[in-house]
């Protein structure tokens, strides 16, 4: 009887530790391809509106920079300012992001598959599409929740309770909760991209985060990617360093604040830590950080610009 206890014993362990390891694997492991070949622009959400011309005169906001902008770009649609900041003992770099039209903010999926585990550096994606510009995105693929709309097309229509951040075709950006509406009823209002890692940072020009709110089991100080909007096709985004002794790293309340501080109506936390890359004119503007020193490491999307 004793003998028997122990191989039913063995067994429920031997059972157990299999089963807790399919799943570890399934989640942070196992790659799942759901659609290969997900380039699909529903460019069709823009015919009828109209692109606006650049204006010269538009520069960046108000907190005071440690260096000039010397990095810029400019097209008949497309204008970006690079400035370093240096701010609660941390590296900060912000592009300032101005379009004619929203259909140049344009979103991307490693390997061009849309699944779970699928992964590529944001500089690998960038340049795969010949972006100008990218950040690393919400990083859906480690979810198996949250609306994942990109570039007008619904991927991903599971609410998980969560706000959301609508990029729309006006060229404005809006937070509305996956409770209010179905992935399908975003896009009929004319959501093109929509992200779900959050949370929001400032609405209305308010903080709307606290002082020790925080990501999960994230540490209180991170590398940060955020992304506001400043005025109508006027975007900021934003990529902090950490975890180095030369950068600490933000909280979300000195984000958030910095955010207003550049006077941003509305903005929104993207995925950070390791993920947080800021890509420029073929090369990695800031200093990811892969657990093993400067490196980037590979993540499931960006948002970029091109």
């Amino acid at each position: 009887m004793k003998l028997k206890k122990h191989i039913w014993a063995f067994c429920f362990s031997a059972a157990l530790i299999a089963f807790t390891t399919y799943i570890a694997l399934d989640t942070f492991v196992i790659p799942r391809v759901y659609k290969a070949n997900a380039t699909e622009m529903n460019t069709s959400m823009f015919s009828n509106i109209p692109k606006t011309t650049l204006d010269n005169s538009q520069s960046s906001g108000s907190v005071k920079n440690t260096s000039s902008a010397d990095k810029s770009y400019r097209d008949e649609n497309i204008s970006i300012s690079l400035t370093e900041y240096y701010e609660n003992n941390t590296k900060i770099y912000v592009a300032d992001v101005t379009l004619s039209s929203a259909e140049y903010l344009k979103t991307a999926f490693a390997k061009d598959s849309y699944g779970k585990n699928i992964t590529e550096t944001t500089s690998d994606m960038a340049e795969d599409k010949n972006a100008v510009f990218a950040v690393n995105g919400d990083y859906y693929g480690a979810q198996e929740s949250g609306y994942v709309i990109r570039n007008g097309v619904v991927y991903r229509s599971t609410a998980k309770g969560a706000d959301v951040l609508c990029v729309y075709t006006d060229g404005t950006l809006g937070i509305v909760s996956d409770s209010e509406y179905t992935a399908d009823e975003l896009v009929e209002k004319g959501v093109w991209q929509a992200f779900t890692f959050g949370p929001s940072l400032v609405e209305e020009g308010e903080v709307t985060v606290g002082v020790n709110d925080e990501v999960g089991k994230a540490m209180a100080s991170n590398p940060r990617t955020a992304i506001g909007m400043i005025d109508t096709n006027r975007f900021v985004f934003v990529v902090s360093d950490g975890r180095t002794s030369e950068s600490s790293g933000l909280s979300l309340y000195e984000l958030a604040q910095f955010m207003q501080g550049l006077g941003v109506k509305t903005a929104y936390n993207l995925d950070g830590g390791g993920s947080s890359t800021m890509y420029f004119n073929g090369q990695v503007i800031n200093n990811p950080t892969s657990g093993r020193g400067i490196k980037e490491r590979g993540v499931s999307d960006i948002v970029y610009i091109g």
